[in-house]
């Protein structure tokens, strides 16, 4: 029995050892460039930025250094590179992600140009596209690295590298190697951390999102209440039938109870229900209204997509986001009148880190939020090529807001583990070809 469960023992501790170690002693392939592919990711180990020697000239020292202070304050598994133009590019992602040997999300300026690839439990594969996408229009690299920075930090899933803090970004010896194994063969405990870890910072995230969410909400909420009072409707007044009744009181319920929901409001994703009651009670409204008039009812059509409280809308138009395709949007009256005279809609915005933003530009915390008004699959369609819109492209897209976010649940960054690491996440070429692609690599996107 002793000799049986040595041998367990050994096989638990040696496989993953080896795995590791084969890892570790892999070479880069290819072309010898001016600077090794090792010894990037010993200093993205490091900091999570590394500009190259040739490629100073690029972005400043200064303007890094500020950049990796950005990220380490965040705790997010970002890393970015500044390589020459001329440095080579096969396989540059996936072998650079086998040696730092970090779960993350990685960016890489070529010269005047920019790319990056992410292990899909951090960041999605449509998320990475709109990511790169975002930022291709923007200026010189500080600014493209910065905007890069900037919503990748509010996107991105996981906790940053210990060894960005501990000091421990070189070469992972042996050693700590066959500790690991052992934990792992002791019972996991050291998983288990983690994941709790994980989970409080998640639950940390959602009470932040949900105070952000909370002032919008609360916005929408009162602009119905002073529809309500506008409407100047009673139920006793010369003319008034039991259907404006009806109309009346459903308008009602809905204002109650986009409140109560609020009040029970927990996580960002209890939001859904509050837009909801919210889109639901307008349109009560406009029927009422139209009741009153005299009028043809309105049919029921998703709010205006540029700002759900403008009411419900009235046709599709043709909008161009920019930096984005031309697609069709559903548009009240007045959008609709301002996009045929050529001018700017009247965009919902809000308060993001970085100022006064359109929702779709605020982070996959306002997925709940628009999924209440624009319901059934509506909004990913609208908002193909934008970030919000590629973190709501599955099928539950605003059940959950961590979408965005990546799997708090599981590994979620670390010291050289690549534990989850699938290759498919970073190979084939730059775009399938050609650098800039926006995230399509082959595998699994």
């Amino acid at each position: 029995m002793k000799v049986a469960w040595t041998r367990t023992f050994v096989r638990l501790l040696i496989v993953p050892v080896a795995a590791a170690l084969a890892v570790l002693m892999a070479g880069a392939p290819g072309a010898q460039a001016a600077t090794d592919i090792s010894v990037i990711a010993e200093k993205l180990r490091e900091s999570p930025v590394y500009v190259d020697p040739e490629a100073r000239d690029i972005l400043a020292e200064s303007d890094a250094e500020a950049l990796a202070a950005k990220i380490e304050d965040a705790d997010k598994p970002v890393f970015v590179a500044v390589l020459p133009s001329d440095y080579p590019t096969d396989n540059l992602f996936r072998n650079l992600r086998t040696e730092t040997g970090v779960t993350g999300l990685y960016g890489i300026r070529l010269g005047d140009q920019f790319d990056a690839r992410a292990d899909s439990s951090v960041l999605s594969p449509q998320g990475v596209r709109n990511l790169v996408t975002s930022v291709q229009g923007a200026g010189d690299a500080k600014a493209q690295l910065n905007d890069f920075v900037d919503s990748a930090l509010r996107n991105t899933g996981g906790g940053a590298p210990g060894s960005w803090t501990d000091g421990s970004g070189g070469d992972v010896p042996v050693g700590g190697l066959i500790t690991a194994g052992a934990v792992l063969a002791a019972g996991g405990a050291g998983v288990y951390a983690v994941t709790r870890r994980n989970r409080r910072r998640h639950e940390e995230e959602q009470r932040a999102a949900l105070e952000k969410l909370r002032v919008v909400v609360d916005e929408d909420i009162t602009a119905f209440g002073e529809e309500l009072d506008r409407l100047d409707f009673h139920p006793g007044e010369p003319g008034a039938d039991d259907a404006m009744r009806a109309d009346y009181e459903h308008a009602l319920d809905a204002y109650e109870q986009s409140k109560s929901y609020m009040a029970a409001a927990r996580k960002p994703e209890d939001v859904r229900a509050v837009t909801q009651a919210v889109e639901d009670g307008r349109f009560a409204l406009a029927v009422l209204d139209a009741r009153r008039d005299k009028r043809p009812l309105p049919e029921r059509r998703p709010p205006c997509f540029f700002d759900p409280r403008h009411g419900p809308s009235v046709a599709d138009a043709t909008w161009t986001p920019p930096g984005g395709a031309e697609r069709e949007v559903p548009v009240c009256a007045a959008d609709r009148a301002r996009l045929a005279d050529g001018e700017d809609p009247a965009v919902r915005e809000v308060d993001t880190d970085h100022g006064r933003r359109p929702y779709w530009e605020a982070g996959p915390a306002y997925g709940p939020w628009a999924g209440g008004y624009f319901g059934g699959g509506l909004l990913p369609g609208l908002l193909v090529g934008t970030m919000l819109g590629g973190m709501m492209a599955g099928p539950g897209y605003a059940a959950d807001y961590g979408a965005g976010y990546g799997d708090f649940g599981g590994y979620g960054g670390g010291d050289v583990s690549g534990a989850d690491f699938d290759p498919g996440d970073f190979g084939g070429g730059f775009g399938g070809g050609d650098f800039g692609g926006g995230g399509d690599f082959g595998g699994g996107f």
